[in-house]
C-alpha cells in the first residue's frame, strides 16, 4: 500500500462524512414531516453531496491500494428535532470538518507527500465551506423571521398539497 498516511486519514474523512450524510438524512426526514420541505430539502442536497465525498475518499483509498472501512460514524446520529439546533449542528460539523480537511491536507504532504489527496482535501474543504454557508444563512433567516419564516414554509407545503389532493 501506497502512503499509510493519507488512506488512514482518508478512512477518518468517511466516517466524519458518513457521520454528517446520516445525521442530515434524519434531519431532512424530521423536518419533512414537520412540513418545511424547503429546509427539509436542503439537508437532503447536501446529504448527497456528503456521500459523492465518501465516494471521492474511497475511490482514492482503493487508487493507494488501501482497504475502504465503511459503517463507521465519527459520532451517533442525535435525534435533534428542533430546526435551530439542527442548523446549529450543521454549522459546527461542517465547521469541524473545515478545519481538520484542511489540517489533513498539509500533514498527508508532510508525511506521506502526497499530492493527490491534498488536492483532494481542499476541493472537499471547499464544498464544506459552501455548505456552512447554505446553512448559516437558513440559520440568520430563521433568526431574523422566527417561527414566522418556519409557518410560511409549512404553509407552502400544504398549499402544494392540498393541489396536489385536488387531481
Amino acid at each position: 500500500m501506497r502512503h499509510p498516511k493519507s488512506v488512514e486519514l482518508l478512512n477518518r474523512a468517511i466516517q466524519e462524512e458518513e457521520t454528517a450524510l446520516h445525521q442530515y438524512m434524519y434531519f431532512h426526514f424530521v423536518l419533512s414531516d414537520m412540513g418545511y420541505e424547503m429546509l427539509a430539502n436542503l439537508f437532503k442536497r447536501i446529504a448527497i453531496e456528503e456521500m459523492r465525498h465518501v465516494e471521492a475518499f474511497a475511490e482514492r483509498i482503493l487508487f493507494l491500494g488501501g482497504e475502504v472501512e465503511l459503517g463507521k460514524l465519527a459520532k451517533p446520529v442525535q435525534r435533534i428535532t428542533d430546526p435551530k439546533e439542527m442548523l446549529e449542528w450543521a454549522m459546527a460539523s461542517e465547521s469541524e470538518a473545515i478545519e481538520l480537511y484542511s489540517k489533513w491536507a498539509v500533514e498527508v504532504v508532510a508525511e506521506d507527500r502526497d499530492i493527490g489527496t491534498e488536492q483532494l482535501f481542499k476541493k472537499v474543504v471547499l464544498d464544506e465551506e459552501r455548505h456552512f454557508d447554505l446553512f448559516e444563512r437558513e440559520f440568520l433567516n430563521l433568526q431574523k423571521f422566527g417561527n414566522q419564516y418556519l409557518a410560511q414554509q409549512a404553509m407552502e407545503t400544504s398549499r402544494r398539497l392540498g393541489e396536489t389532493s385536488k387531481g
